[in-house]
């Protein structure tokens, strides 16, 4: 069988590969072997791989990414039916192989790259992307860790893994799948199991049963809002060694081990393994130190009101400023890491203004004789949780897109990790300055306008 006579062939060609021939034949004659190392196990079922993408529920808006073509058995019955398809494969003949096959079809993008370090954060600019794949037994655990930690553009995603992985994400309590990473998925995602399979449908055959499942992100206020890294530390701790009683090892701060349990709704001699999402989550609310973790904002918030000159001329309370539109002061920081990237805040859909939307890395009002300087210091401080030496790069005058305020923008460079209160920001990450632009062009309505305005400053700034 010789592979150029795939060249451009798209469709028709994937059907050739998929047809009836044995698997054995059909990868002796395109020259490729399965790869042990990368857990290379070839699905041969059409009723099967049909069953598997219309799970996806796709339409012809969708951007999807498939992790792992391999030979196209999934992929046939998603070309044509989606926006823009990805393609990531990580064998290098595999790979050549699709790309001659969707030489010329601009719906279809074909990357070598390996799915663990694939970086999905372009796919923002789109309003999402779905995700599908056989994901290899090696390597799927640390696929899905990379495409749905958050934040993820992720919308929905169907993937197939090893029946012992499956059942640890679809686990409920008191069960000996349960583990912290049922927790940790289940706080963010709501989890089916779709279908159960034997090793009989794939080449080479694996000692071991699949399983297919789905993520959905949860909606907002499916749970109370929780710092993700003060969860993951409670679970750390419970799970370490998951058949002894929590007691002997929870930090438990300044409460006494049965006043938490009583608070959670648990029971003093509870193992790990006992509590269910939201009670892990409780805990974890109740454990968070940070001192601004209950306050996203005061009404009675008393700031400084000025003249169009940037003058005080009086003090008013937040609200009243607010709904009156009337001029006041603030600060931006951009803060980026080593690689120029940087990092955006997600606000708290408790947030007065612009909840759950994008945002500067932190910003704030200048409390009453507060000055630009102290109030940026501050508010990195409060909210992300670090020091920084920073420059004010510009000032922004006051307009609509502002909130009417007067802003002082500055720079500041830090690595993270960062530690914010969950009523001020629901999660943040670094991203690149071209991802950005890009987002914000196709999707102003994802951010903050304030932001957008700061940000298009600083572009201004940085291309003179």
């Amino acid at each position: 069988m010789d592979s150029t006579n795939f060249k451009g062939a798209g469709l028709s060609a994937l059907q050739k590969i998929n047809s009836n021939d044995s698997p054995a034949t059909i990868l002796k004659g395109l020259d490729i072997k399965p790869n042990k190392s990368l857990g290379q196990n070839f699905l041969r079922d059409n009723i099967i791989s049909k069953a598997i993408v219309e799970s996806l529920d796709c339409n012809e808006n969708d951007v999807v990414i498939e992790i792992g073509p391999g030979l196209g058995a999934l992929t046939q019955y998603l070309i044509g039916r989606v926006r823009k398809l990805i393609l990531i494969e990580f064998d290098k003949k595999i790979f050549n192989l699709l790309n001659l096959i969707f030489e010329g079809h601009d719906d279809v993008k074909v990357i070598n790259q390996d799915a663990v370090k694939f970086c999905h954060y372009d796919f923002f600019s789109n309003g999402g992307v779905k995700v599908i794949g056989n994901l290899p037994y090696s390597s799927g655990g640390e696929i899905i860790r990379n495409f749905l930690s958050t934040p993820t553009p992720v919308k929905l995603a169907v993937f197939m893994l090893q029946k012992e992985v499956a059942d640890r994400y679809c686990s409920a309590p008191r069960t000996k799948s349960y583990c912290s990473n049922t927790v940790l998925m289940g706080a963010k995602w709501e989890i089916k199991k779709l279908h159960e399979m034997s090793s009989e449908p794939f080449y080479p055959s694996p000692k071991i049963n699949s399983s297919v499942i789905s993520f959905k992100p949860l909606v907002n206020g499916s749970f109370k809002p929780y710092n993700e890294r003060v969860l993951k530390r409670v679970l750390k701790c419970g799970f370490n060694e998951r058949r002894k009683q929590m007691k002997k090892r929870m930090p438990i701060g300044n409460y006494s081990w049965d006043h938490l349990c009583a608070l959670v709704g648990i029971n003093v001699q509870c193992r790990a393994e006992e509590l269910d999402v939201n009670q892990w989550i409780e805990l974890a609310r109740l454990l968070d130190d940070n001192p601004f973790k209950d306050i996203p904002q005061k009404d009675s918030e008393i700031f400084d009101v000025v003249d169009s000159n940037d003058q005080v001329i009086k003090q008013m309370d937040r609200l009243t400023i607010h709904r009156e539109g009337l001029l006041h002061r603030a600060v931006h920081v951009f803060v980026f890491n080593r690689f120029g990237e940087l990092f955006l805040q997600k606000r708290s859909i408790f947030k007065d203004s612009s909840p759950g939307l994008w945002d500067s890395s932190c910003s704030g009002h200048l409390d009453t004789g507060e000055n630009y300087d102290s109030a940026a210091v501050r508010e990195l401080s409060e909210e992300l949780g670090v020091n920084s030496e920073m420059e004010l790069i510009t000032m922004l005058k006051p307009t609509k897109k502002t909130g009417w305020e007067f802003i002082g923008l500055y720079e500041g460079s830090h690595n993270g990790p960062f530690d914010w209160p969950y009523s001020e920001i629901e999660t943040g990450a670094f991203f690149r300055k071209e991802t950005i632009s890009n987002w914000i062009n196709e999707r102003p309505q994802d951010f903050a306008s304030g932001f957008i305005e700061c940000f298009n400053n600083y572009k201004l700034i940085e291309d003179q």
